[in-house]
């Protein structure tokens, strides 16, 4: 088995997912009773679809078989991040705008939490406003944890 098969892994999904003009935005590894990789992508604009999932799944798949990236069988998932996990990418952000967020993030040493609209997101920062119609913009480094909030 290689060393790092997540790093080996993400080395060969980079390119064809940038292919597709989506972005990788984490990879992990689920070691139960056979390896599980989750491939988890994403894109600036639009959604992720099934097919494309399933090209870059298929393809990926070739190439880890191939390399013998792991020893006993394994199985492969690509897909969007979907709602329940937090953004991680700042590429993220832009198509949520006009979304509900919550966000925790860092002020004076200091954990925050708000939740409200994102309103505005820059290569440095984002802000959000809550429903009372106060504004916080905080620096990306500040941020600790952004999760879409499902509108039902």
């Amino acid at each position: 088995m290689i060393n790092d098969p997540l790093k080996r892994i993400e080395e060969l999904a980079l390119p064809l997912v940038e292919q597709e003009n989506m972005f990788l935005v984490d990879i992990e590894l689920k070691q139960q009773d056979m390896n599980v990789v989750w491939v988890y992508v994403d894109s600036e604009k639009g959604g992720v679809n099934l097919d494309i999932c399933s090209k870059i799944s298929r393809e990926l798949s070739f190439q880890v078989e191939n390399e013998e990236i792991f020893p006993k069988s394994y199985r492969l998932n690509v897909s969007s991040p979907g709602l329940s996990r937090p953004l991680s990418d700042k590429r993220q952000y832009g198509k949520n705008v006009g979304r509900t967020i919550k966000v925790k993030y860092k002020q004076e040493g200091e954990y925050e939490k708000i939740e409200g609209i994102l309103k505005e997101v820059t290569d440095k920062n984002v802000t959000i406003e809550d429903e009372s119609g106060q504004t916080v913009t905080t620096d990306f480094d500040n941020l600790v944890e952004t999760k879409v909030v499902p509108k039902i």
